[in-house]
């Protein structure tokens, strides 16, 4: 893809008011923030004789797109649909509003065009599109909506109209072999969909704030399957007090949404489901079984198995 260097780099060290001249002389809309000016700019000066509209992004080639995604100076790895996903989010949207949080203000015909132009499907209630929407946006977190620094601070070091390329350095998936051990066996789906709808039961009656926390928590359900999974092998099977305090601690390290107490109580009921239809023995206080080792040793340990897996 040949596209002018020189422009492109202008484009990425600017700031907002020189962007903002930039647009007006080329008769392009000014308003926005930053990033979404740049993108708009690089959309309407770099690439302008291509076809960024939702249809010419699904025509897209898989290599093409990547190098699309390189242009405009974000994330350009991914499965063919996670980058069309991508794209469409740049364009379209501004990364510091479009967030989890607030898609609990969206209104349920809103969802519904967004799950339409990120390829997913349709039906369900409000909640369930919210949850799709929701699914995008953390697998898609920071790969969006902001140039990289390098590219902020130093633009392109070539300063002629030169051809930019897209390494393909999208390796095979390695399979990884599930551990031996009734505990870390792969789960079921049965089991996943039902600890992701379990996360969200009424979930409407709750703030916004709930609302987005338990959205984050719903698209990792498979982390947290695996923590319960990684904590029983570790305590001998047992889920009690001492295992759900571990699995807090160790969801707070990972950066989960856990503050309220309302998502608390929810993440640890699903936690406890989970634990039990693995096999868990349902220890109380008393007979809980300890981990001999330092428990912030045994949360590093859980950390690094968990980062193995991921």
């Amino acid at each position: 893809m040949r596209v002018d260097t020189e422009l492109l780099s202008s484009i990425y060290m600017e700031r907002l008011q020189s962007l903002r001249g930039r647009a007006e002389e080329s008769g392009i809309s000014k308003s926005g923030s930053v990033e979404v000016l740049r993108a708009r700019l690089i959309s309407n000066l770099v690439l302008s004789d291509m076809d960024l509209s939702w249809e010419g992004i699904q025509s897209m080639p898989h290599k093409e797109i990547g190098e699309v995604l390189k242009v405009f100076g974000i994330k350009s790895s991914g499965s063919h649909k996670e980058r069309r996903q991508r794209l469409w989010l740049h364009l379209n949207y501004d990364s510091r509003r479009m967030t989890i949080e607030n898609l609990a203000e969206m209104n349920r015909d809103d969802l519904h065009e967004m799950c339409k132009s990120l390829e997913l499907e349709l039906t369900g209630n409000r909640t369930v599109l919210m949850g799709r929407v929701a699914g995008v946006l953390t697998s898609q977190m920071r790969g969006w909506g902001r140039i990289k620094r390098s590219l902020k601070r130093n633009g392109i070091p070539t300063s002629s109209s030169t051809t930019i390329e897209t390494e393909e350095k999208d390796a095979a998936p390695i399979p990884i072999e599930a551990p031996h051990g009734d505990f870390q066996a792969i789960p079921s789906q049965a089991l996943l969909e039902d600890s992701g709808d379990s996360l969200l039961i009424g979930i409407d009656n709750q703030s916004s704030h709930v609302q987005g926390d338990l959205l984050t928590i719903h698209a990792r359900v498979g982390d947290l399957e695996r923590m319960v999974g990684t904590i029983l092998r570790s305590h001998g099977g047992s889920w009690g007090e001492a295992e759900k305090d571990l699995l807090l601690r160790l969801a707070d390290r990972r950066g989960w949404p856990i503050d309220e107490q309302f998502v608390r109580h929810r993440v640890l009921m699903v936690a406890t489901n989970i634990a039990e239809v693995k096999g868990a023995s349902m220890a109380s206080d008393e007979n809980t079984i300890r981990a001999m080792e330092d428990a912030e040793s045994t949360i590093e340990r859980i950390r690094s198995k968990l980062s193995s897996l991921d």
